[in-house]
């Protein structure tokens, strides 16, 4: 699938309204990344930083499909907007 920027941006903010109604998700988020409550809102136009909220959320499968279901996505959604969103500075690790 070819995802416009726009639309894996849409995804991006998305996720972040999903990630920071997540109690125990939002924490994890928060103690990996060092980012304070504050960046959320002040980061959130920042392609990088929506990015590595996508990045994050499809670490755990169970987050994807809870995030999908909820916002009635395809669950390989969140990793192709990441991909748009990063492009090439996007750690590849296998």
């Amino acid at each position: 699938m070819n995802m416009s920027q726009d639309f894996a941006e849409t995804v991006a903010l998305k996720a972040l309204g999903w990630l920071v109604t997540q109690d125990e998700v939002v924490s994890v988020f928060l103690g990996a990344t060092g980012a304070s409550v504050e960046d959320l809102r002040v980061r959130a136009g920042d392609s990088d930083f929506m990015g590595s909220v996508l990045e994050f959320l499809t670490m755990d499968d169970a987050w994807v499909v809870a995030f999908c279901d909820a916002n009635e996505l395809a669950f390989e959604v969140p990793l192709q907007a990441a991909h748009q969103l990063l492009g090439a500075s996007r750690a590849h690790w296998t």
